[in-house]
């Protein structure tokens, strides 16, 4: 099946529409489109029906497969309901915003084997962009492997997006050190970043006195 011949908005509309009706030929058929904006609507329209496999998925995620970063930046979007693929070669992505999807969506599985853990502790620690890092401490802190603590306690002397971020990515830990943090991050001066830690450890047990 193809789309009529069309312009990319209303191939675009099309592709939409047959996610929302059972249409999984169209749907599947604007993954094809030449327009990068089609290709990204056709692969949530073939999600949202249940019609997209874990390997048909993975293909949208590489770039010598697929071109566009919009492309690539969805699929990684739409990768966090397929736990099954392997989003640890996205983080090597040449676009940024296709890693923090990537993180993102490793977050959203709470889980990562060590290859990926340690990029993503890479990622927290040293890229450029602070939406990365951020992203990557939010996926350290969903994940709770001790081995991303340093990381997220980094995190915490970060751009105040990232510190608010890496409070909340604390709450998994109790680690005296994750608690030392989120008391530092008392005098913080974000307001948000306080709020979260005084949250945070109002909610954490008491400690036992003798």
């Amino acid at each position: 099946m193809t789309i009529p011949d069309a312009g990319m908005s209303e191939a675009r509309r099309l592709v939409i529409v047959a996610g929302h009706t059972g249409d999984a030929g169209t749907a599947r058929a604007g993954t094809a489109h030449p327009e990068a904006a089609v290709r990204a609507a056709a692969l949530g329209a073939l999600a949202r029906l249940g019609e997209l496999g874990a390997d048909e998925l993975a293909a949208f995620l590489a770039p010598d497969r697929e071109p566009s970063a919009v492309v690539r930046r969805r699929a990684a979007e739409i990768a966090a309901r397929f736990p099954d693929v392997a989003l640890g070669p996205v983080l090597d992505d040449p676009e940024w915003d296709v890693v923090e999807m990537a993180c993102w969506s490793l977050g959203e599985h709470e889980v990562a084997d060590d290859a990926t853990l340690q990029r993503l502790i890479e990622l927290a620690t040293g890229h450029e962009e602070a939406l990365v890092r951020e992203a990557a401490v939010a996926a350290l802190g969903a994940i709770g492997d001790s081995r991303g603590l340093p990381a997220i306690l980094a995190g915490t002397r970060d751009k105040a997006p990232v510190r608010r971020r890496a409070a909340v990515s604390l709450a998994p830990f109790d680690e005296p050190e994750a608690e030392d943090a989120l008391r530092a991050l008392l005098e913080d001066r974000d307001w948000q970043t306080r709020q979260i830690a005084e949250d945070l450890l109002d909610s954490r047990p008491a400690a036992d006195t003798p």
